[in-house]
């Protein structure tokens, strides 16, 4: 099972800092514009054993589907805290008119 996270979710988990969203974007759409407080760590040289640890693990990307695809890695790692993402991604908070860093 895949847990899907809202806008406002995300939101909520970054400023009461229970999450750690990660990014798995490249690092050129990384710094096109990231959502503040998410880390890079690209789908292409995904590595799950970098994935941050005591905090609930939120994937991000363009789009929602590599968000999928990093969940599915982490699981086979046994990284069971890794299991949600922000299915609307960087489309959905960039539409929103939400803040980006560069």
């Amino acid at each position: 099972m895949v847990d899907v996270l809202t806008r406002e979710e995300v939101k909520a988990g970054l400023a009461d800092d229970s999450i750690a969203l990660v990014d798995v974007r490249e690092p050129h759409e990384f710094a096109a514009g990231h959502i503040p407080g998410s880390v890079s760590l690209p789908l292409s040289r995904f590595d799950p054993s970098k994935l941050p640890e005591g905090k609930r693990v939120v994937f991000v990307c363009r789009s929602g589907r590599r968000t999928l695809m990093a969940i599915e890695m982490s699981r086979r790692f046994g990284r069971s805290d890794a299991s949600a993402h922000y299915a609307g991604s960087l489309l959905d908070w960039a539409g929103a008119g939400e803040p980006l860093e560069y």
